[in-house]
Formats: structure tokens, sequence, C-alpha cells
């Protein structure tokens, strides 16, 4: 196989007219991109299948108050990693950051199926959060230096039809595997696609090596791994673990403050900053990144508390679960594969992120009328509405910000704009789950009384056979708290999603690289950087 130096996502030689070169490049392409779909797939299947297997796992480990930490320990340490894992590629090459990134994942992923209590499984999901950290972020940068902007559409067949495997299958395996083989293996599933994931890479990804003098920034590291920690302790704990006021809390704050200012200083001084704070002065990057957040929060929210809703009030298997999560999942793979041509053909973007916005205000708002009288169908398309919003915003987002940056810049503007959704996701899940927890207990408190906690605790398990083992009253009362919680959370959620609505408004249409069909003689002329 020939080998691709990536140097055409700058130059614009996709964007050449048909020829003998245009059509051995694209082969060459494409069996880079199957192998890297296959990494791909390998992060997004864990998402999924661990979503619907979530609330069978908590109720063998522990409670309800642990549920949001095992999710939060992940998008922590993946949130942590990203942007180190970024430098990392930049600096000394992607393909052996990007294979050691996988080799943590499984790693992580093994010793996560052998956990015995929620401590261990809390903690073996934030080494598997530190690999993970480094699969998306390897994809997008190494996509990014092969292929431009522009002529990204052509492959988004491909890259549509993994995410629609890992979402749509993903439940599905997970409900399956959680029912009939236990939820240990939701983790074990990994390893075997893991061990192919690392062939295929090896044997087809040739990327130059690179070598700078400068070492990793260190310190910046350290100072964005307490900022982002602290933050996220904030949100999980507040109001639940301590109250608002407390020592701890304020402490976190003024942590989270402090070690912010000192990062963005460190920044300035740094040799190689590992976030460089000169990308942030295109509006373009920066409104990607305020987008990208948002929708992590309604993504990661929405995938985690859908599955609870179904099977603790509307009495769905794991398995069913899983399956009444398709008219968002194909509603949001359709959208996005449709936006992804449009660009491809007309260059033009801007529609997307303001569509996408306004449809995941709705669907948000939408699930959040949801109640213990809520049919199937209607919850479905409610779903398929915010699955509509979502699919207009999660490509675009990638897109416009690594289209904003100039291509030596290409590694930490992928993850940058990859940590900014996980963080979003990071405070999604936290901030709907501490509303969740709050407001199921106080529920409880309201329809049972004093013993309202106690019977919270009792059938924090949150599947249908569980729930059928209550007392009527009981479970009738839990079912309510249920939906109170699910209402509460997602119109938080909706009342974010404003704010990303207003901020597409924002948005400069800046053209892709490889915007057009141009003469071949002008292909070798290399683009200048895109700066808004």
């Amino acid at each position: 196989m020939s080998e691709l130096t990536g140097t055409g996502a700058g130059t614009g030689k996709g964007a050449a007219p048909a020829g003998p070169e245009e059509h051995a490049q694209p082969r060459s392409v494409r069996v880079v991109l199957m192998a890297l779909m296959i990494a791909m797939l390998l992060a997004m299947l864990d998402n999924m299948i661990i979503g619907t297997a979530m609330p069978t796992i908590v109720g063998e480990l522990g409670g309800l108050a642990h549920l949001s930490w095992v999710v939060t320990a992940y998008t922590l340490a993946t949130a942590a990693s990203t942007p180190i894992w970024g430098k990392i590629g930049d600096m000394y090459g992607r393909k052996g950051a990007f294979l050691a990134s996988i080799v943590i994942f499984l790693i992580g992923s093994a010793l996560s199926g052998m956990a015995q209590d929620m401590g261990q499984l809390i903690g073996f999901r934030a080494v598997q959060g530190l690999g993970a950290g480094g699969l998306m972020v390897g994809v997008m940068a190494i996509i990014g230096d092969l292929i431009p902007p522009r002529e990204r559409g052509k492959y988004q067949g491909m890259m549509a039809g993994v995410m629609a495997l890992a979402m749509i299958g993903g439940p599905l395996v997970g409900g399956t595997i959680t029912d009939h083989m236990g939820w240990r293996w939701s983790f074990y599933i990994n390893l075997p696609l893991g061990a192919v994931a690392l062939a295929m890479v090896s044997a087809v990804l040739h990327l130059p090596k690179k070598t700078v003098k400068a070492k990793i920034d260190y310190l910046g590291a350290a100072l964005l791994t307490v900022a982002i920690t602290s933050t996220v302790l904030v949100t999980t704990w507040g109001g639940t673990e301590y109250a608002w006021g407390s020592a701890e809390i304020i402490g976190l704050i003024v942590l989270g403050v402090v070690s912010t200012g000192a990062f963005l200083y460190a920044e300035t001084r740094a040799a190689e900053p590992v976030m460089p704070l000169h990308i942030f002065r295109s509006r373009n990057f920066t409104l990607m990144s305020v987008i990208g957040f948002l929708t992590g929060f309604a993504m990661f929210g929405g995938v985690l508390y859908l599955p609870l809703f179904q099977q603790s009030v509307q009495g769905a298997s794991a398995t069913n679960s899983g399956l009444l999560l398709l008219p968002m999942l194909l509603s949001m793979m359709a959208v996005s594969l449709v936006a992804g041509r449009i660009t491809t053909s007309s260059g033009k973007y801007k529609v997307f992120p303001i569509a996408g916005g306004a449809l995941m205000v709705v669907g948000m708002f939408l699930l959040a009328q949801m109640d213990t009288g809520t049919s199937r169908l209607v919850s479905g398309i409610y779903m398929a509405v915010l699955g509509a919003g979502l699919g207009f915003l999660m490509q675009v987002t990638m897109l416009v910000a690594q289209n904003s940056v100039e291509m030596k810049d290409m590694g930490v503007a992928s993850s940058s704009a990859t940590l900014f959704r996980t963080l979003g996701g990071s405070f999604g899940v936290a901030l709907m789950g501490s509303l969740f927890t709050t407001q199921v207990q106080a529920t409880m408190t309201d329809r049972l009384g004093a013993a309202g906690s106690d019977a919270t605790g009792a059938s924090a398990q949150l599947d249908a056979a569980s729930l059928a083992r209550l007392p009527e009253g009981v479970r009738a009362a839990y079912q309510h708290a249920v939906a109170d919680g699910t209402h509460a959370a997602f119109l938080l959620a909706a009342v974010v999603a404003v704010l990303g609505f207003a901020a597409a408004w924002f948005v400069k249409e800046v053209p892709l690289r490889g915007a057009a069909p141009q003469p071949a003689s002008s292909d070798r002329h290399p683009e200048p950087s895109l700066t808004t």
C-alpha cells in the first residue's frame, strides 16, 4: 500500500478533476478509513452498550446515587487525556499515539469486566476513559490530515454506516448481553474487536514519523486535569453529597477557578502548549467548541436517561429499551448523512447548526413532557425530533472546527473540539443526574412519607423484573418519581440547548478547504490558513 502523508488536506489536491491520480488516492484512503472506522466502532459501541446495561450494573453493584459516577469517571478521564493525546500525535506522530490509546482502552475494558464492587468499576472505567480519549481524537485528526473538509462528504457514507452500526447495534447488543450473558460481557466484548482494530491499524496506516525538540507541556496538562476534575466534582457533588455552601464545594470552586487561571497563563509561556490559545482567535472555532459542548450535554444525557425511563416507567426490558432508542438513532444518522452530502455538493453549512439547535431545543422540551401515561409511540416521535437535531450538529461541529485552523494545529484543534464535546457530556450526566436523583427522592418522600428514601434505594436496579416484585403502591410511586426525575433532567437540557441555538446564528460561513473543482494547474498552490 502506498504511504499517505496527509498533505492533500492542506493543498486541496482532492478537488482535482477525475484522472489517474484521482482514482489512486481514494482507493488508498478508503483502506485507511476502514481501519479507522473499526477503531471508532470500538469507542462508540462501548458507550452505547454500557448506556443500555447501566441500570442492571448499578442494581448489582450499588445504589442509584452511584449511577452518574460510573459514567462521570469515564468521561472525566476521557476529557483530561484528550488534549494530551492530540498534542502527542502532533509532536511524535499519530500512529503510535493511536495504537497506544487502543491498548489502554482494552486494558480498562478487561478490568471493568472483572470489577467486584462499585469502587473498582469506577476506577477501571477511568482507565478505560484514558484510552478512549485517544481513540476519537486520533480518528478525527488522522481523517483531518488525509482528507480536506469539502471532500470529506465523499466518505460520509462509510462514516455514517459505522456510526449507525454502533448506535443501532450497540443498545441491542448491550440489552441482549445484559439479559442473557450478564453485564460483564458488555466490557469483554471490546477485546476481540480491539484486537482486530490493532491489527488493521498496524497493517494499513502509514504516516510519516515526527520528532520535535520541545517537551510535552506537562504543567499545562496537569493544570487542565485539575481544572476539569474540580469543575465536574462541583456539578456532581453540589446539592447531593454536600450542600452548595459547604466547605468542600466552595473549596472545589476555588480550586477550579485558580487552576483554570493558572492553566491559561501556563499556555502563554509553554513552548508547545497542550492547548494553544491562538486557535480560539477563530470565531468559528470558538463557536463550534461551544456548540459541541452543548451537543455533548444533550446526547450523553439522552442516551443515559432515556433507557432509565423506558425500563422503569414503560416496563421495557434492557433489550427492548435499546430497540426503543432506534427512532433517535436512525433519525440522527439519516440527517447526518444528508447534511454531509449537501455540504460536499454546495459548500454551505451555516444552516445546519441553526436547524440542529432549534430541533434540539424542541426535542428536549418534548421529552420533558413525558409522564407515566406516555406511550412508546409518542416517546419515539419525541426522540426522533431530538435525533434530527443531533444529526445536523454532530458532523458539522468537527468539520468547521478543523477548517478554522491551520494544518499544523489539526491535532490540537481536533482534540480541543473533542474535549469540549466530552466535557459537555460530563456536565450533562452530572447535572442531569443530580437533578434526577434529587427529584426522585423528593417524589418518593412526598408519596410514601419517611420511608420514601428507603424504597428508592431498594428499587435502584431500575429494570422491569425488579419493579414487578415491588408492592403495587411502591411501584406506582417509583414510576411517578422516575417520570418526575426525567422531566427535570430534560427540561434543564432544553434550557441549555437554547444557548446552542443562539450561538449558531453567529457562525460565519468560511469556504471549506478544497471548496470547488479547480483546474489541475491550480491544485499545487496551498490555500491560506482560514481564520475568522
